[in-house]
């Protein structure tokens, strides 16, 4: 899988899931880049079926313009903790409860108990898109742009809630 990022074909985010059937959870994060109009780039990089791949692309990714990866796995989850091992790049971590998982606490305890050295900020089980806001916050520390539309976003969820106390009342 190797999805689309925007016009530019520049990608600074590339999202990245253990096998295809994680797309399912994943699809959150690109969608929610897509409407800020963030390029990036979705791939499987298995950490266990293609370890070499994964190398290539943990060493690689910063030379290619990437500036946060998001990482999904489920089971197991060692694609984040592995790529964070190796690139200089922040590492968004997703906990997926996937097929063979054990109500998914595999996965959140594989990826959120990295070892001193090798951070991993992580999300909750299945939360693509809040990985997808974190990293608009990041490339937004150093970008005004992207800040205001962080800003922008939060400004959204406020008016949401609002308008949805005036329905209750």
């Amino acid at each position: 899988m190797d999805k689309k990022n925007t016009e530019s074909n520049k990608p600074v985010v590339s999202i990245i899931m253990g096998s295809e059937s994680d797309w399912l959870v994943m699809k959150a994060a690109s969608d929610f880049l897509n409407s800020q109009q963030i390029d990036h780039e979705c791939k499987v990089v298995s950490a266990h079926r293609t370890p070499e791949l994964m190398l290539e692309f943990s060493k690689e990714a910063s030379n290619r313009g990437i500036r946060v990866i998001i990482a999904g796995a489920g089971g197991a989850a060692h694609l984040p903790g592995m790529v964070a091992s190796i690139t200089p790049l922040p590492v968004i971590g997703v906990p997926i409860k996937s097929g063979n998982s054990i109500d998914g606490w595999d996965s959140i305890l594989s990826i959120l108990q990295m070892p001193n050295g090798v951070p991993v900020a992580t999300v909750a089980l299945n939360g693509a898109k809040n990985a997808a806001i974190l990293a608009l916050q990041i490339l937004g520390a150093s970008d005004p742009e992207l800040q205001n539309k962080v800003v922008s976003y939060k400004n959204a969820l406020k008016e949401e809630v609002i308008n949805q106390l005036l329905k209750i009342i």
